[in-house]
């Protein structure tokens, strides 16, 4: 039986692997191992992802965060390389874009182990993003590079992968899978709506954790006083991601917006669902508020999701407050068709049929 490990870090990746995952587990004609990095160590944000939607739990958790890029991405690729000349695996799949995706794929690489890569293709061109370097470091030493959208496709093209040796693939988004298969029993594993007093009230979600927006004083200011002013027409609802709240503690900064506990995909499913519309910066949660219909506001200065921008779900507002609440007031009163497919369908078979077509 071939032997795959998937290495996983960051809250993302976990709800885009337990697709995968569960494909393998049925199938049973591949081997797993789940190599967790610790990037994201707090339990709200990664342990409960395993217990939750039955992710394998790790036959390995490296512990390793809290540091600089450099020190962080050079601790994995150590530990993940003694895991790799131990486990002798055929493979190893990483998603998307941070430390632990570059360290797997450095790791394997260099060891002449295929590497595939899910969610290749992804650009926001912005290259002051550490998250731009992991995915186009990844993209580059990939054997296989699975695409969500016909963009990603057209940026490989536009940098000359067709005349690598690769194999470039479109599969859709994978975290619609994840949507679409858990969403149908979050109702019955979440009690947070209830919980909150939340029924049939209207109110934002918002989530901002981006190092670009948490170290920059100016710039957190003007996103949380453009949620603020937002709070004062609909209530707003922000789980809090350790490392803004740490930095909000920090310098004493205090807005009139209800903050949450980090919560796990199930809560965030249900917060979907029963809220007017998103504001954000993470890359995640702007598809799946497409996937549950909802417009979201994208507080960053570019998104690698245009096809939202392009189609009108999603509007790009940067740090600046009045583009935020002006943003706000024009989706308040919007209606706007969100049944296009803009993600595909069977995501995840696909991505098992290009996996276990390397493998062979």
């Amino acid at each position: 039986m071939k032997k795959v490990i998937t290495i996983l870090g960051a809250r993302p990746q976990f709800v885009k692997a337990a697709v995968l995952s569960r494909i393998i587990a049925e199938k049973n004609e591949i081997e797993e191992i789940i190599v967790h990095t610790g990037q994201h160590f707090d339990a709200n944000m990664s342990d409960v992802f395993f217990t939750e939607m039955d992710l394998p739990k790790p036959k390995y958790n490296l512990d390793i965060n809290s540091m600089s890029h450099a020190a962080m991405t050079g601790k994995m690729l150590e530990e993940i390389e003694k895991i790799l000349l131990h486990e002798k695996p055929d493979a190893i799949v990483v998603f998307g874009d941070t430390n632990s995706t570059i360290a797997g794929a450095l790791a394997a690489k260099k060891l002449y182990i295929k590497v595939i890569h899910i969610e290749a293709g992804l650009r926001s061109f912005n290259m002051q993003m550490p998250e731009e370097i992991n995915r186009i470091l990844t993209d580059r030493i990939s054997d296989l590079l699975i695409c969500p959208t016909d963009t990603a496709i057209e940026n490989l093209q536009k940098e000359g992968f067709e005349s690598l040796d690769n194999k470039v693939v479109k599969s859709g988004d994978i975290m619609k899978d994840a949507v679409d298969y858990y969403g149908k029993t979050s109702a019955q594993k979440s009690s947070l709506i209830q919980n909150l007093n939340l029924k049939g009230k209207q109110f934002v979600l918002a989530t901002i954790h981006r190092q670009e927006n948490t170290d920059d004083l100016n710039k957190l200011k003007s996103i949380f006083q453009g949620l603020e002013t937002i709070s004062k027409s609909m209530q707003v609802i922000m789980p809090l991601h350790p490392r803004t709240k740490q930095i909000l503690e920090k310098h004493y900064l205090k807005f009139d917006i209800n903050f949450i506990d980090p919560v796990g995909y199930f809560d965030m499913l249900e917060l979907l669902k029963n809220c007017q519309m998103v504001v954000t910066d993470s890359g995640g949660l702007q598809k799946e508020a497409f996937f549950n219909k909802k417009h979201c506001i994208i507080a960053r200065e570019e998104t690698e999701w245009v096809e939202l921008v392009k189609n009108g779900f999603a509007t790009i507002v940067g740090s600046d407050h009045h583009k935020m609440v002006k943003a706000f007031n024009v989706y308040e009163n919007s209606d706007v068709n969100f049944e296009m497919n803009l993600y595909g369908t069977d995501i995840g078979a696909t991505i098992y049929k290009e996996l276990k077509c390397l493998l062979n």
